[in-house]
């Protein structure tokens, strides 16, 4: 059956188009993050250039992503969407018995570099917006705080620090940040932003491997924010700082010089999660109305 179009969506200024869900990963060591920048090797920039070359298309569409990662940041569980014309989309399997989804991931993964996958390519239902529509996003941040715990073939996703950690002391602090809070403490600020989250679950803890496991999980973060969170835990499982030091620089609604934002390499994009198709629309809605602080 053939993909519901959307005239008011038309990439190419009057053909119909359809909108295409994009489950991805990636390795985001060797890129400057996800977004498109003049001159530097970014995740968007090689997945837009590599959907032009496999449908043909006279210019690069563009994607919109549920989560911007930082330079050096990965993800196991991003997912984007791309609207696309819809003859294009329809042709890509050419002679063979496909899908135009499946003819597409294959054809993506002949030419994109093996630090980015496409997992799946697929119509998205009416309302969907991948950055708009999601409930929340979760991350992992890993650290080996014993040398016993460094494993060079992981080295790219953990990162390596000097001192042990008390990770139950992290564990607490990280348990006094939950909530629907304005993190500009924990926010590298941006003009016409909110730092308005909720955040729906921290913790620590210790996995199979030894390593320090943060486990964040957020309806949207904003900028640094959950490398900046995590740098202030450090301070606490290090002894430099109290368990209920992090709260009280959240309460304090500015940046402070104490905390040191945590490398990029430990973090990882781990899920999305959407509400039902039902839901897409309503909550993409309610994602773009400006928040503010209940009372």
């Amino acid at each position: 059956m053939a993909p519901a179009t959307s005239p008011a969506d038309e990439p190419d200024g009057g053909a119909p188009a359809v909108r295409i869900r994009l489950d991805l990963a990636y390795d985001g060591t060797a890129f400057s993050g996800w977004a498109r920048q003049p001159g530097l090797r970014t995740v968007q920039t090689v997945l837009e250039e590599a959907l032009a070359t496999v449908l043909r298309l006279p210019q690069a569409p563009r994607l919109v992503v549920a989560g911007r990662t930082d330079a050096g940041v990965h993800a196991r569980g991003q997912v984007a969407h791309v609207d696309l014309p819809a003859d294009a989309w329809l042709a890509a399997p050419g002679r063979a018995s496909r899908s135009p989804g499946d003819a597409v991931t294959r054809r993506l993964a002949a030419v994109v570099p093996p630090d980015v996958v496409v997992h799946r390519a697929r119509p998205a239902p009416p309302g969907f917006d991948a950055r708009f529509s999601a409930l929340w996003r979760r991350y992992a941040y890993r650290i080996a705080d014993d040398v016993a715990a460094r494993d060079p073939l992981r080295r790219a996703e953990v990162t390596w620090h000097p001192r042990s950690l008390d990770v139950p002391a992290m564990d607490a602090a990280a348990r006094g940040l939950l909530g629907e809070h304005d993190f500009a403490a924990y926010c590298r600020p941006r003009e016409g932003a909110t730092t308005i989250r909720t955040l729906l679950a921290f913790g620590w803890e210790r996995d199979g491997h030894g390593l320090a496991v943060a486990h964040v999980r957020a309806d949207a973060f904003c900028h640094s924010m959950v490398r900046a969170l995590v740098g202030a835990c450090l301070a606490v499982g290090e002894g430099r700082r109290e368990p209920t030091w992090p709260a009280q620089v959240l309460a304090g609604g500015l940046r402070h010089p104490g905390v040191t934002v945590a490398p990029p390499r430990g973090l990882t994009l781990e899920e999305v999660s959407y509400p039902d198709d039902a839901g897409l629309a309503a909550r993409a809605e309610e994602s773009r109305a400006v928040r503010t602080l209940a009372g």
